[in-house]
């Protein structure tokens, strides 16, 4: 068989179709990437249930300006003068899956595989996106022949951005040759999708189909309907077992005589060039162990390249499929998705990446969708950054890029909080950090529908204040034996907030930190999981004591199979899940919610209060196992979603792939 590459099969993760309910097969999700931010995903069903779903998502200005181009092909089989329909869709008025009568299996490797046992025939249809351009081959495999007939193939594009949706009244432009269309317009800006096929023969004939139905947007109160256009029917006859394949790329418009990139591709050297990326994402993975493997072939789908002030720079994207590069999110997961997997030279051009966006002492909160200048809004991803370069240097010893390249903007960073920079943000005289007002959400409990504010934390945040004092701990420990008055300065600046934290920060009432002192000395005493970075870090300005029972506070309250609460279930704000519409999941997204990412510094505290004793490590092992089997068994197979639920079942929401959820859980279970 075509897919039969055997590392990638031994590492497949398959699903049955038979036994296992079609809502089921709705909600089981794949994701394949590419490093331009572009991306093909869909369901184990065969049936796009978001916006975001299709076969080729492709960027112009990557890895910004996303457009989703190709959403999905109708394969008809035609016998007889009988047709089989093998697509399956879901409409306003009904769900028309014909397709999952003939389905068999589900598989995910180096692509995803669809198998159909027809009676006549077997078909496996396997998705393959290229790694390093906007294109993708869809292969038809045919076997076990028992009777010849005609195949045909119906593109079904999108050709517009992929926050959006398509209406029949957009203006498509489609021209055609024998063996290939081409289609512009639509939303799509200047961009053009190429569908060709060198084993079959193009028969225009546009359409609009109307009235598709994504029922995951539905479930999140967004526009749910969608038009597709068709520009024909891809046709071949099959009476010998054999292969098509169809090939669509996504590019700037081209004059008609351009070659276009796809016209002389070959699956083999495709298949071999994913081959390689794989063994090459895996490559520092144990051999032996499935899980790890996962895990890193997981990682390596969040690392992109990006240009920045006309040069190529790698970043890491947040998560699939609408996130971009989050300052906060890129550091917090840069330890596990790069240093935990060997992507020294990776790690080393994202930091270098982001250090050069620097503004004011601050790193971006995000870069922007659509390739404008970057957004600063945010107090901890500059801290962030501070703490994964000093983890680049402890695990690399690579002094000459952080010294040349990192330091500086660490030295930006933390001269500038503790004098003063955007947001009103400054060290207090009290040496702590404060920053924002009421209309600003600097950290990362950032929701807010319209004007309201769900988790304001204006003022002094507990766990910027623990990144604070972790920076100025770190910078007096380098200049220990390089500059002594420089090691001064800033241990006397650490020792000062020190000495203000557990006395701003504790209280003895609770058991617990603080969440939040806003201007005014008004503690925020909800018990939350930012506090347990005051135990996690690699400087504490906790006491041992009160390090364990922030431990046992979180363990106790926020604790849960997926990862920590962002709020104690008997708080009165407390919401048990995530969905409905916007303004419910905002309310939700930060008062209960569970985020996977904090299972990383929860085990890293509770190791450290337990010196990393035997028994600590085989009870975090523990901790793990439901994040471990999600990897692999549910939302999308071979990643781990954003959020989940507060409430068992805790089910998954959110992004399907989120980088940091992968990366924490990767350095957690190292």
């Amino acid at each position: 068989m075509l897919m039969s590459k055997k590392k990638a099969a031994d590492r497949a993760i398959s699903v049955p179709i038979n036994d296992t309910p079609v809502a089921t097969l709705l909600d089981k999700e794949w994701l394949l990437t590419n490093s331009r931010g572009g991306f093909a995903a869909g369901t184990v069903a065969a049936c796009n249930t978001r916006r975001y779903h299709g076969l080729l998502t492709g960027s112009l200005n990557p890895p910004a300006n996303r457009i989703m181009a190709l959403a999905n092909y109708h394969e008809t089989v035609f016998i007889g003068g009988c047709e089989v329909r093998l697509g399956n869709f879901e409409f306003e008025d009904n769900l028309a899956a014909d397709g999952l009568r003939y389905s068999v299996a589900f598989r995910k490797d180096i692509g995803v595989h669809h198998d159909f046992d027809l009676g006549l025939a077997e078909i496996t249809r396997s998705v393959y996106l290229l790694p390093d351009s906007d294109a993708v081959g869809v292969v038809y495999e045919f076997s076990h022949i028992r009777e010849e007939f005609d195949f045909a193939v119906r593109p079904l594009v999108g050709m517009r951005d992929f926050h959006a949706m398509q209406k029949s009244d957009a203006s498509i432009a489609t021209t055609s040759s024998p063996d290939e269309v081409r289609i512009s317009g639509g939303n799509g800006h200047n961009a053009e999708l190429v569908v060709r096929s060198p084993d079959m023969s193009f028969h225009p004939d546009g359409q609009w189909w109307y009235d598709f139905l994504y029922r995951k947007e539905r479930q999140r109160g967004q526009e749910c309907l969608e038009d597709l256009w068709v520009p024909g029917t891809f046709t071949c006859h099959v009476d010998q077992p054999g292969r098509v394949v169809l090939w669509a790329s996504l590019g700037p418009k081209r004059d008609d005589d351009d070659v276009d990139e796809i016209a002389d591709l070959d699956i083999e050297t495709v298949l071999d060039s994913l081959t390689l990326r794989e063994k090459e994402l895996t490559a520092n993975a144990d051999p032996g162990d499935a899980t790890e493997t996962a895990l890193h072939s997981a990682a390596g789908q969040f690392l992109v390249h990006r240009q920045i002030a006309g040069k190529d720079a790698e970043t890491i994207l947040a998560g699939f499929p609408w996130f971009l590069d989050w300052g906060r999110d890129t550091f917090i997961a840069l330890g596990g998705l790069l240093l935990c997997t060997g992507r020294i030279d990776q790690a080393a051009g994202v930091l270098t990446t982001f250090a050069q966006a620097v503004d004011k002492g601050m790193i971006p909160n995000r870069f922007d969708d659509y390739g404008n200048k970057p957004h600063y809004n945010s107090i901890d991803a500059s801290l962030w950054f501070v703490h994964a370069s000093f983890e680049y240097l402890r695990v690399t010893s690579d002094v000459h890029t952080f010294s040349m390249e990192l330091l500086p903007a660490i030295r930006w960073i933390t001269d500038s909080y503790y004098k003063g920079t955007k947001f009103g943000i400054h060290a207090d005289t009290d040496g702590l950090i404060t920053g924002g007002d009421k209309q600003t959400q600097l950290t990362w409990m950032d929701a807010k529908c319209g004007e309201t504010a769900f988790t304001p934390r204006h003022g002094k945040p507990v766990e910027i204040n623990a990144l604070w004092y972790n920076a100025l701990a770190s910078l007096h420990d380098y200049y220990v034996d390089k500059d002594g008055s420089l090691a001064e300065h800033y241990g006397s600046l650490a020792g000062k907030a020190k000495e203000s934290f557990a006395k701003t920060f504790w209280n003895e009432d609770a058991g617990h930190l603080n969440d939040c002192i806003a201007p005014g000395s008004r503690a925020d005493s909800s018990l939350r999981p930012n506090q347990i970075y005051a135990v996690s870090l690699p400087h504490s300005p906790l006491e041992h004591d009160l390090q364990l029972r922030v431990v046992d506070a979180v363990q106790a309250n926020l604790l849960t199979p997926y990862g920590l609460r962002t709020l104690t279930p008997n708080h009165s704000s407390y919401v048990d899940t995530c969905e409905g519409d916007q303004m419910q999941r905002d309310a939700a997204y930060h008062q209960g919610t569970v985020w996977p990412h904090l299972i990383g510094p929860f085990i890293e505290a509770y190791l450290r209060v337990n010196n990393f004793s035997k028994q600590s490590k085989r009870k975090t092992a523990r901790f793990l196992r439901p994040l471990l089997a999600h990897l692999t068994e549910d939302a999308c197979l071979g990643s781990i979603s954003e959020i989940f639920d507060g409430d068992m079942p805790h089910k998954p929401r959110g992004c399907f792939a989120q980088a940091w959820s992968v990366g924490e859980v990767l350095r957690a279970k190292q």
